[in-house]
């Protein structure tokens, strides 16, 4: 089976982020013909990215038709589904409050009313636009914040809509490489919220994996954390994480072991409580380590750059047409061609979790195909995560979310207050 479809894509101008999109479409031949509507404030990127896109399915001969719009209804018009990349302000703004926060004693710690205000305004505009202008679409949501936002969305817009993040694939791959395991051979399950999930499975070979973990972490791990090329993300296996595997019973996946905030504001003790846990660089949310990862964007950026303003440049030689592992189109194609696949979604909980809220978006596998996309029921979680991580993270969540809708100073107080270094 073979749909076209029209995908409206908001905040296009995140050029590394539209770059992988547009590969993975040209590598889905079931979705040939179909429309990508760029969208985006920033009239310089969007021309870059709308350029890049047209010579890089010309060199690969796909059938794929390209817009670009700065008026957010107008690109919207006739969608079918709509990838919300955007963020609010941009990464200056998410820079200027970060260093306002270090200011002001909250060195680095994810602080639970970080950014999430401006993106909750956005957000929630572009669902209403979603709702009114083309309301049988599917949103994908792809910014931060999954949790808080796809929840809010869900509440007030009732649009269908999934939440998508990497963290979990990332981490199963590091662990993967780590083991020296075949990934075609592994399966796991990894239920929570999102950037609070938890290994409550992993199998190789149809074999509990969890034993070769033990082993490792017991005769490798030392050795792994000494190395001078273990890089600032390698969360997975950290010794923070390792930690918290011991701690909670359950090994988390992903950004959960550095993301939990303020539960676990224990790792985040200045630069050397982060190096004691995260390695030489602090991990990622040091200055090291946020330094090394803005380096590394720029890299990128100018890369891509360069090569939208050389003529002569062969982009697929540039950006080889491999899949980017990210689900969105795999999940588009599932949903237009009734390719029935297994996917890692954020979605409402209609009862995928025992002791969560119905209308509460979680983190869970489902089956996608030409039906929809259904949760697989998880059922309840380990007492020591669901007490000690997941339900404070909603909770936190819910504050966050209620003092937007109603414009409470209490509820934003009282998110302020939850964060263990407020000390006025």
């Amino acid at each position: 089976m073979s749909s076209a479809v029209r995908i409206a894509v908001i905040g296009a101008g995140s050029a590394q982020f539209s770059v992988g999109l547009v590969r993975d479409l040209c590598l889905a031949k079931s979705l040939a013909g179909s429309s990508i509507a760029f969208m985006d404030t920033d009239v310089d990127r969007l021309a870059m990215i709308h350029a890049l896109a047209a010579r890089y399915v010309t060199e690969l001969g796909t059938e794929l038709r390209f817009e670009q719009f700065t008026d957010r209804v107008e690109a919207l018009d006739g969608a079918d589904v709509v990838v919300n990349t955007a963020l609010a302000g941009g990464h200056q703004r998410e820079e200027d409050e970060r260093a306002l926060l270090d200011r002001l004693g909250y060195y680095r710690g994810l602080h639970p009313a970080e950014g999430f205000y401006h993106q909750y305004h956005l957000m929630r505009a572009i669902a209403q636009d979603i709702a009114r202008v083309c309301p049988d679409a599917w949103l994908i949501q792809s910014s931060n914040p999954v949790f808080d936002g796809c929840t809010l969305m869900t509440r007030e817009t009732g649009v269908k809509m999934v939440g998508l993040c990497h963290g979990p694939f990332g981490g199963i791959r590091e662990i993967t490489t780590i083991l020296g395991f075949d990934p075609d051979r592994v399966s796991f399950e990894a239920p929570g919220v999102n950037h609070c999930v938890w290994m409550t499975g992993f199998r190789y070979e149809g074999r509990d994996a969890f034993p070769p973990i033990d082993r490792w972490i017991e005769e490798e791990s030392a050795a792994y954390w000494k190395r001078a090329d273990t890089h600032y993300s390698h969360t997975q296996l950290s010794p923070a994480a390792v930690h918290m595997y011991r701690f909670y019973g359950t090994m988390p996946l992903g950004d959960t072991s550095r993301v939990i905030w303020p539960e676990a504001w224990w790792y985040h003790q200045g630069l050397a409580g982060k190096q004691r846990w995260w390695g030489e660089t602090g991990g990622f949310d040091s200055e090291i380590g946020w330094g090394q990862y803005l380096k590394r964007v720029e890299e990128t950026v100018r890369r891509i750059s360069a090569a939208a303003t050389n003529p002569e440049a062969r982009l697929t030689e540039i950006f080889p047409p491999t899949p980017s592992g990210e689900q969105i189109v795999p999940i588009i194609d599932a949903l237009f061609n009734d390719r029935q696949g297994r996917f890692i979604v954020n979605v409402p909980n209609r009862g995928a979790i025992t002791g969560i809220a119905e209308d509460v978006v979680v983190e869970v596998p489902a089956l996608v195909d030409g039906g929809g996309i259904r949760p697989i029921i998880v059922g309840p979680l380990p007492d020591k995560v669901m007490l000690g991580a997941v339900a404070p993270q909603v909770l936190a969540m819910e504050r966050r979310v209620a003092a937007f809708r109603f414009g409470d100073p209490s509820l934003i107080m009282q998110v302020v207050l939850s964060e263990q270094r407020t000390r006025s």
